[in-house]
């Protein structure tokens, strides 16, 4: 227990001036570190052929934002399909399959990671290095970028929230930023310090980081099977500091952080589990010194910690003290070094912040604890992707303004600006994209048992279907061990819902921000409703539960709750 309240202090500790600092480089503030980053921003914007100085409307940045996604897309999937052929592959990796590729390259775009593949085996340490990593650092900072310009949509464009009394006319396009000043700032300036800071200190614990090819060794165990063994090893601790900070969550090793070599000490336990949350936590400190709004810090924080917090403790409970926690069953899967509080509180925090990594299979977690996960990743705000997460609380914010204001007779208004037809639409239309994908693929998948692939005939296995759809629409990655999900199936459906839960939740609430923006702000008065209060953050996130939770009731009771009364009732 003392662990999970160091986590969240440590979180919220660090977070707070990280948000902060984080404002600053968004905004584009002078520093004192401008004489390191700016000679290196300038030869970047060169490079791209962009002026930094030049703003961009909302369909201009959605725009390249979507044309650097393509650029890499091409890249990195050319990358693993040619491996065996290029250099940096000591272990001599064979080139993937081009299905295989496809997904692992979509996954890590989409900064989802979810894995069909096991990288110490199936990736050379050019793709792990290029691709893989490459992309865990790009993706997030293109999502803070994508949500950075959302709020200065809501709050009128880069001019109006520079100089709030300026008037602008009804109707005109405002400036939104420059997309590659915003990725390029945020990763220079931000990413990439804090994975050096981590690699460094994982490496101190023991994480390997080397380019030498691993060592062949015989087991200790002398009357087994297998006379020698190969350890892999490799660059891991750049890869395992990516992957934490940057919500990415896909391993250097097929089993992730269970693996004695990504996560070998209680510290490095610590580190990694810290990492989950500490950017997400951060982005909502970002929010109030970079809009002006206090308030709305005190809004999104406060309503992701509670929300945060129900989720951390029902996974404890259920994982360590429920009734089905006697069930020895429970602890294949577990690693016996960190216990099930430490398994809980992470499977709790990776699902909650989008990252998806995991130091034990979540398909061996208590029946609940599973369901728990998979309701934090249906939400997908609780803390979130890096942007990502912010970007879909946006999105619930927008939305309860709307329903509250419907309730209470107001006109829906958010900042001064009144939500209409048009931009509750778009928000609809995002809203039943979730139920349909989830939901549409996972039937199609279990009414076809040729293409299924689950271990488990009963219950738990419509929960490994479920989970593995769920989680690639939230952008999570994790998944139920069992499944087996290198199939052209599994690769080309979850390679679709992978995009469709990645672009449409950035792009759309985008789009929205920039309709908000051309209108004119109407003054405060005695029917304004006040969104950054208490009471509305209930509201807010009664509205969540409704929007998420309950539509898929039934698959939640048909996968992990039926589940769980197996097991109870079996330890009665």
């Amino acid at each position: 227990m003392i662990e999970i309240f160091l986590v969240f202090a440590l979180a919220i500790g660090l977070g707070w001036p990280l948000g902060h600092y984080l404002a600053r480089v968004m905004r584009g503030d002078r520093s004192r570190l401008d004489p390191l980053f700016l000679p290196l921003e300038r030869a970047i914007y060169r490079a791209l052929g962009t002026d930094p100085s030049r703003g961009m409307s909302w369909r201009g940045y959605a725009l390249a934002f979507a044309l650097s996604n393509a650029v890499l897309a091409v890249l990195v999937w050319v990358l693993f399909m040619t491996q065996a052929w290029l250099p940096l592959n000591p272990d001599a990796a064979p080139n993937m399959r081009w299905d295989t590729a496809l997904h692992t390259m979509v996954s890590f775009l989409t900064n989802t990671n979810q894995q069909h593949y096991s990288g110490q085996a199936q990736l050379s340490y050019l793709s792990q290095m290029v691709g893989i990593v490459g992309l865990q650092v790009a993706t997030p900072m293109m999502g803070l970028g994508i949500v950075v310009a959302t709020l200065r949509g809501l709050f009128g464009g880069r001019q109006a929230m520079a100089n709030p009394g300026a008037a602008a006319r009804e109707g005109e396009t405002r400036d939104l930023g420059n997309y590659w000043v915003d990725v390029t700032r945020a990763t220079l300036r931000f990413m990439l310090p804090l994975c050096l800071l981590w690699a460094a200190l994982l490496t101190w614990q023991g994480v390997p980081s080397t380019l030498q090819s691993g060592a062949t060794v015989a087991p200790l165990d002398q009357s087994a099977e297998l006379k020698q063994q190969k350890i892999p090893v490799g660059p891991v601790a750049a890869m395992v500091a990516a992957k934490q900070l940057g919500t990415n969550g896909g391993g250097w090793y097929g089993p992730n952080s269970t693996v004695a070599l990504e996560n070998p000490t209680p510290l490095s336990n610590l580190l990694e589990t810290l990492a989950l949350i500490l950017i997400p936590v951060a982005v909502t400190f970002m929010v109030g010194p970079f809009t002006g709004r206090r308030k709305l810090t005190a809004l999104v924080f406060g309503s992701m910690l509670l929300m945060s917090t129900v989720s951390t403790g029902v996974s404890v409970w259920s994982e360590a003290h429920s009734a089905t926690t006697a069930d020895a069953a429970l602890m294949e899967g577990k690693e016996t070094r960190f216990g099930a509080s430490d398994s809980a509180l992470w499977s709790a925090l990776t699902t909650q912040s989008s990252n998806g990594s995991v130091n034990a299979m979540h398909d061996s977690l208590a029946p609940l604890t599973g369901g728990m996960a998979m309701v934090n990743m249906l939400i997908n705000a609780i803390w979130g992707g890096i942007g990502c997460g912010l970007q879909q609380f946006l999105v619930y914010l927008l939305l309860s303004v709307f329903l509250a204001g419907l309730m209470t007779g107001r006109t829906p208004e958010l900042f001064g600006r009144k939500i209409e037809a048009p931009e509750v639409r778009l928000l609809a239309l995002l809203i039943l994209l979730q139920p349909l994908v989830v939901l549409g693929f996972s039937a199609i998948t279990l009414a076809l048992p040729s293409i299924t692939g689950n271990s488990n005939p009963g219950f738990h296995g419509i929960g490994q279907v479920f989970y593995e759809y769920a989680s690639a629409f939230a952008n999570n990655g994790s998944g139920f061990e069992g499944l087996g999900d290198a199939t052209y199936w599994w690769n080309l459906s979850c390679a679709a819902v992978l995009a469709l839960g990645r672009y449409p939740a950035l792009i759309v609430p985008l789009a929205v921000a920039g309709l908000l923006a051309r209108k004119r702000v109407a003054p405060e008065s005695g029917g304004t409703l006040h969104a950054e209060t208490p009471t509305f953050a209930l509201t807010l996130i009664a509205v969540i539960a409704i929007l998420t939770v309950l539509q898929f009731m039934p698959a939640l009771v048909l996968g992990p709750i039926a589940d769980h009364l197996t097991l109870a009732t079996k330890a009665l």
